[in-house]
């Protein structure tokens, strides 16, 4: 079974997002959306079209996307196929959240690393 892909998004959290984002843009040219992060687009052997993007995005200190963690980053790994990378994780003793989301972006689940960090496992839609 394949399991990681690619990078679907880095994000990390900040006590004053809003300014983080600013230096981010001043310092370092990295563009943002109106929602408050950027979108690189990219291509490979599995995404000759250039259709694949990573995100990258600063979330306030207390958001939730960091549940049950006090990790200050979380990456987004893309994988082929979450249901089955999820049971195989299970499987193998991980510490696999329960909750599974499936949404027109997508099927996200969440795995937490022996020290901690957050995982986000993301399959994207089909042609992504």
């Amino acid at each position: 079974m394949q399991r990681v892909t690619g990078v679907g998004g880095i994000f990390f959290r900040s006590r004053d997002p809003e300014a983080l984002r600013a230096w981010y843009k001043l310092h370092l040219g990295v563009g943002l959306e109106p929602w408050g992060g950027s979108v690189f687009s990219w291509n490979g052997p599995e995404n000759p079209t250039g259709t694949g993007s990573t995100v990258w995005s600063i979330f306030a200190q207390e958001s939730s996307k960091f549940a049950k963690t006090r990790s200050s980053f979380m990456v987004n790994y893309r994988v082929a196929d979450l249901h089955a990378l999820v049971a195989s994780l299970r499987a193998e003793g991980c510490n696999v959240d329960d909750e599974v989301s499936d949404s027109e972006y997508g099927i996200f689940g969440w795995v937490t690393d022996p020290e901690g960090n957050r995982i986000e496992l993301w399959q994207p839609p089909a042609g992504q």
